[in-house]
Formats: C-alpha cells, structure tokens, sequence
C-alpha cells in the first residue's frame, strides 16, 4: 500500500460527514482497525481496498492515488478543455506538453478566480494576482534573458537581481494573501470578513466545476510530488 490511501480514506469518510464508526459497521471490520487503516498504521489487503472502493463508489486507483479521478479516468489532453470552451480548436503542433500545461494551469487559475470574485474582497484578489503575476514574469524574465541575443534593455530588473528581487516580492504578496484570507488586517488593506470564503471539498469542486475540476486535481498531485511527497505507483 503507498502513502495515499490512508489520507484518501479518511477524506472519503470525512467528505460525507461519516463517524469511523458508522462506517467500520458497514464494512463489518473493528473501529480500531479502520482508525489504523486511517492512520497508515496498518496495511490491508487487496480484497479491504475493493470492499471500501465499492462503499464509496470510487475506483480502486483513485483511493491509491494513481488518478485525481474518482471513477479510474487518467488524464489525456483531449479531455481538458480550454476555459473559454466556445474559442477556437487548439491546433497541436509538436511536443503536446507545454499545450498541457498551459491547459492544467488556465483552467485552474479559472477555478482560483472564480473562488476569489465569491470572496469579493479587492484586497485579496490584488495580492494572490500579484503573487502570480510575479511567476509568469520570472518564468519569462528566465527565458527571455538566458538567450543573450535578445536585447537586455526590456527589464528594468537585471537578471542577477531578478531571483532575490522577485522571490522577496512574491513572498510578501502571499504572506499579505495569508493574512487577509483569515481576516487580518494589513496595512491598509482590510481582511477578508468572516464567512466570506466559500465551503470547499473535492466533490463541490467537482460539482461546481465539472470542465475545469480534474485540472486542478492534477496540478495539486503534480505539485506535491515536486515538492517531495511519495511519487505514485505506475
């Protein structure tokens, strides 16, 4: 068994306000062997994964953490759509991957809007926009510069102080985000009010965002196994 099945279970569970025991019962197993499931105390074996995968009608890969998809579905770039869905067909030429990317991370940011403009506080839409703002500019300002036949007089930020300059920026944006998110103050700009951010959980994104969901899913899963978390089992 790997790392995401005990998370993934308990999000299950907790995702339709279920007890462990409540649901220990209706799998006929003991409280404590579930919490021990749960906790990645123990491992169960294959015939325990069917049984739980048909309890909470998911396929048996998503609750190993293969897919982001709850019914088994992988990912393919065909299936992604743009978010504006009514654009032009994308014409592939080339390496798919960067049209891939572009695909996960437009459709994402979608998602990540549309949560902001629910919170309806310009403060917070400013600092996460600057926040991501500043990573477009370094990936460009990165590859805009390496080639040194490109004139260097676009920045008004040379590369050498590019990196410390806009990671310092960046992490002020977030840390501002941070705090007003959770109704704090800062400087001038006022936390977001109480109850102001929406209830989320990955079925309400799912259901709320059914073209643009999966997308998200993936970066998050992505995401993580960039920044070290136990790489799936292929």
């Amino acid at each position: 068994m790997n790392s995401s099945f005990p998370r993934i279970i308990t999000l299950l569970r907790k995702e339709r306000g279920l007890s462990q025991k409540k649901v220990a019962e209706e799998l006929n197993v003991s409280q404590a062997l579930l919490s021990h499931y749960e906790k990645g105390i123990r491992e169960c074996g294959l015939d325990f994964v069917v049984k739980i995968a048909d309890y909470y009608d998911v396929s048996c890969d998503y609750l190993l953490g293969r897919t982001p998809e709850k019914n088994g579905a992988t990912i393919k770039i065909d299936d992604i759509p743009d978010t504006n869905v009514y654009g032009k067909e994308n014409v592939y030429q080339g390496s798919l991957l960067p049209i891939l990317n572009k695909k996960l991370i437009s459709n994402s940011l979608y998602i990540i809007y549309d949560i902001l403009l629910k919170c309806n506080n310009k403060n917070l839409t400013t600092q996460v926009s600057s926040y991501l703002n500043i990573a477009v500019y370094k990936s460009f300002h990165l590859l805009y510069s390496s080639n040194p036949k490109n004139p260097q007089g676009m920045f008004s930020v040379p590369q050498k102080l590019c990196d410390g300059r806009s990671n310092a920026a960046q992490e002020i944006a977030f840390s501002n985000a941070a705090c007003i998110a959770d109704g704090v103050n800062v400087d001038d700009m006022k936390g977001l009010s109480k109850n102001k951010l929406p209830d989320l959980s990955p079925e309400k994104i799912s259901e709320e965002y059914p073209l643009f969901s999966s997308s998200l899913f993936n970066v998050i899963q992505n995401s993580e196994e960039l920044m070290g978390a136990e790489k799936q089992i292929k």
